[in-house]
């Protein structure tokens, strides 16, 4: 087969998928992208550059479909080239999140296009009101959700499959598109990110280097951005009743101070004298409020890490911490749970397809910070609990998520599937 991919950020979920199919005899892999992208092996990269970014001066619901057009424009004109140049994909497989796709057919009318179905957006019943301290729902952010969602109504008429992580997130879409889309989770090297009770990691400090070793008592948690979405805000507030109560333990915080999902922190105050106060990200207005609170010699933000380095700090979580809305799984906690870390994680839809109370995992109320402290705190005291819940973690992984064994051969199969 001819097999086109289409991601913003390839290979983001195609990683294993894409060089898989390439090495399969008689395969013709080409991948187009905007940002940069390594080298892969056997996967011609085709980039393709936006020429604008959407007007500002439409109807603010039109905005983010704007986008998506201008996007679905780039990538057109990039794709015509390609046909020029001979080739002609059988199958297209696209994120369609960024609009990308949204005109291949009209230029390849007899390719199959199967899309990756991510999320589908919701006024009601999901992240949007999930977490009342930052605002009420506004009364049109159904119409803007509506509108956000055309991008979907748009790509699923002439799509021939879709394909989501988990359940829970296509069981988000309408039933009309819901019948088409099948579940395979992108996978987890279970291999490669395992338990290994020799991991060590060094540490700088302001009081100097530390080599970290399970010896340690290390309590991680982990977010691309720290947000809300991903519950940063619990987390801090939960932090002090854990170190006051864990006097050796360290807290080791992954993530950037940008914002993937939710809104940016409000804007700045004016002080007196009309001088601006400097922008803060989440991680210094959530740090802020319980900082007085912390012995800062134990908090170490680590900012984003090279993955090896994120895969020794699961290794060598004593406690895992992971927290969401109603909204896309993470990666990172189904490789904390192939590492085998004891997890604590908040009690949210998503989160109940991979942890099953006292069973995986300890599952706490997303907004009750004393509960997170709570189990944090036992765990902590009990090493026979942490084995036998890291224990069940990594068997559920391995089973469930492994990547050689199960989720790559089920992504291959839904491929060849969309071309019979």
């Amino acid at each position: 087969m001819n097999i086109l991919f289409i991601h913003q950020n390839f290979p983001g979920q195609f990683k294993h998928l894409a060089p898989a199919l390439a090495a399969l005899p008689g395969h013709k892999v080409v991948a187009m992208h905007i940002n940069p992208s390594p080298p892969m092996t056997g996967v011609q990269l085709v980039p393709y550059a936006v020429p604008r970014q959407a007007a500002g001066k439409i109807h603010r619901w039109l905005t983010d479909l704007e986008s998506k057009v201008i996007r679905g424009e780039a990538t057109y004109r990039a794709a015509l080239a390609l046909k020029q140049d001979g080739f002609s994909p059988d199958v297209i497989v696209a994120h369609p999140g960024w609009g990308e796709s949204l005109f291949l057919k009209d230029l390849w009318p007899q390719a199959r296009l199967g899309i990756y179905s991510e999320f589908y957006y919701h006024a009601q019943g999901a992240d949007m009101g999930f977490d009342p301290e930052f605002g009420p729902v506004r009364d049109d952010d159904a119409c803007r959700l509506r509108m956000k969602n055309a991008n979907y109504e748009l790509h699923f008429p002439q799509s021939q499959g879709g394909l989501a992580p988990t359940h829970w997130q296509r069981s988000v879409f309408p039933e009309r598109f819901r019948s088409k889309i099948s579940v395979m989770h992108d996978g987890i090297d279970t291999q490669q990110v395992r338990p290994n009770a020799l991991a060590s990691m060094g540490l700088r400090t302001r009081k100097g280097n530390l080599q970290l070793s399970w010896d340690d008592e290390i309590i991680t948690f982990v977010n691309r951005n720290l947000e809300p979405y991903r519950g940063y805000h619990i987390f801090m507030r939960a932090l002090p009743s854990i170190l006051k109560a864990r006097p050796k333990a360290r807290v080791l915080i992954v993530g950037g101070d940008g914002v993937s999902y939710g809104a940016l922190p409000p804007a700045p105050a004016t002080a007196p004298g009309g001088k601006a106060e400097a922008a803060r990200g989440w991680r210094h207005v959530f740090l802020d409020e319980v900082k007085a609170e912390l012995d800062m010699d134990r908090v170490h933000f680590l900012g984003k890490i090279p993955y090896t380095d994120f895969v020794q700090m699961l290794q060598l979580s004593t406690v895992h911490v992971y927290l969401t809305y109603p909204f896309v799984l993470s990666w990172s906690l189904l490789e904390a749970m192939s590492v085998g870390c004891a997890i604590v994680a908040s009690d949210t839809t998503p989160v109940r397809e991979a942890i099953e109370h006292n069973k995986t995992g300890l599952l706490v109320d997303f907004f009750d910070v004393a509960g997170f402290a709570s189990n944090v705190i036992a765990l902590c005291e009990d090493r026979a609990e942490r084995d036998r819940l890291g224990q069940a973690a990594r068997e559920f992984a391995v089973g469930r998520y492994d990547l050689r064994s199960h989720c790559l051969p089920g992504q291959m199969a839904w491929v060849q599937a969309l071309a019979d």
